[in-house]
């Protein structure tokens, strides 16, 4: 079972710096693989997989030297994600619903990142990969195995948000059936 945690952070200025590079390159990568997929498609009728695009990013980063400062697992996460999106117009076709087709992202909307791998919690701080060590506020201890460490911003305030892997005997919220309750 999946758990998430999320906790306020405190990036010093240089990091902030960092994260909204990290944000912005993120958004122009997810646009320029849209528009890839949408080219493919007109032109040969055909679109491309989350293994095509994916294996492009090295390539990518030879080119775009601004690749470089993000952490690769972030730019395969973003890779993922707009396969998601494609994953889920087409579901909604087949289901007869409005399908929505995967828009771009304009500036200030791409407003996280997700490390697969390249974090991890030291001290009082989270060390993010590409970034440094960012001082967290850990209000409650995580639980068991953690996968993945997003890293959001809203409304100028900074998040990390753990999602763990969590025994459901051992946790904490157990489940609730509702034939018990009625």
């Amino acid at each position: 079972m999946l758990i998430a945690y999320k906790y306020r952070i405190y990036p010093n200025k240089q990091q902030k710096q960092k994260i909204q590079s990290t944000l912005e390159r993120c958004r122009l990568l997810y646009n320029r693989l849209l528009e890839e997929r949408i080219l493919a498609y007109k032109q040969e009728g055909m679109t491309h997989t989350y293994f095509d695009q994916a294996s492009t990013l090295n390539e990518r980063k030879q080119h775009i030297p601004a690749l470089k400062e993000v952490d690769s697992k972030v730019l395969q996460d973003v890779a993922r994600r707009i396969d998601g999106a494609f994953h889920a117009f087409f579901r909604r076709i087949n289901r007869g619903e409005k399908p929505e087709f995967p828009r771009f992202k304009p500036q200030q909307q791409h407003g996280s990142f997700t490390y697969k791998q390249g974090f991890s919690i030291v001290g009082n701080g989270v060390r993010l990969s590409k970034i440094g060590d960012v001082q967290i506020e850990l209000h409650r201890q995580l639980q068991e195995q953690i996968k993945t460490c997003t890293v959001t911003v809203k409304n100028g305030e900074y998040y990390a948000c753990f999602s763990c892997i969590v025994d459901p005997q051992v946790s904490r919220y157990p489940r609730i059936r509702l034939a018990s309750i009625l």
